[in-house]
């Protein structure tokens, strides 16, 4: 039976970060990063990437003499009755972001109720999303959201989906044959961007990675038209690095 995979990299990042923000919590006239490294166990060169990381994202704030503080993003997210709306206009925010350094329309996707769902996306002029030509639930075999999903769920639950939602050749490159399906999820490595080259939909190549924030399963796409193709991996790649402060937001 498949097992989930392990955590990716920015799930580790996630973790460090939480732990950061713990710190900085706690020390409500500031903190330096001296005593961060300290209480956090982490080290001086990881830890100044995460504060960078953090203070991008407006989670921490560095005060007059250097110490840090609870930044105004932690704040909204953390508020009780405006918290959805809050965690929706800072991941559209990171979203937009994204979409302009990768170059490609960017989406955030996640597993509800057995089902998958784009839940937000970022595009543009430049930067279309994907034409939905067959609805995303019924087409996780062949997209790269769907099988970033289904990798990530183990092998009841796929079955469980695929009894749902058959297997249809969507175009040539689909992949039909729930064996062979299973097979490529199973080799999938959690930390290598899950890619589909026109299975979807012909003229159109898309990238997904995974950020799984406790039970909930989740991913981060992107999409090109195919005459970008030879861009796929390296945004993909980028991607894969930057979905930290996605995966952060989902998990505070």
């Amino acid at each position: 039976m498949a097992q989930k995979p392990e955590p990716t990299a920015p799930f580790h990042s996630v973790q460090y970060a939480l732990r950061v923000l713990e710190t900085v919590a706690k020390h409500s006239g500031g903190v330096t990063d001296v005593q961060i490294a300290r209480e956090t166990g982490l080290p001086t060169g990881h830890l100044s990437h995460l504060l960078r990381m953090l203070r991008h994202e407006g989670y921490v704030e560095q005060v007059a003499d250097g110490a840090y503080v609870v930044g105004e993003s932690l704040v909204l997210i953390g508020s009780g009755a405006n918290r959805e709306l809050a965690l929706q206009a800072k991941l559209q925010q990171t979203l937009a972001e994204l979409r302009d350094v990768v170059g490609a329309a960017v989406y955030i996707s996640r597993y509800i109720d057995g089902e998958v769902k784009v839940t937000q996306y970022a595009d543009g002029p430049r930067t279309p999303k994907v034409n939905e030509w067959v609805d995303f639930r019924s087409a996780a075999h062949a997209s790269a959201v769907g099988k970033c999903l289904l990798s990530q769920l183990d092998y009841n639950d796929r079955r469980d989906h695929l009894s749902r939602h058959k297997t249809a050749r969507l175009t040539s490159r689909t992949i039909t044959n729930e064996k062979v399906l299973f097979t490529k999820l199973d080799n999938q490595p959690p930390t290598v961007p899950v890619l589909d080259l026109q299975e979807y939909a012909v003229g159109t190549v898309c990238a997904a990675v995974p950020i799984t924030a406790g039970k909930s399963v989740g991913c981060l796409a992107l999409s090109m038209p195919v005459e970008h193709a030879h861009r796929l991996r390296k945004a993909a790649d980028t991607l894969n690095r930057r979905a930290a402060p996605v995966l952060l937001s989902l998990a505070i």
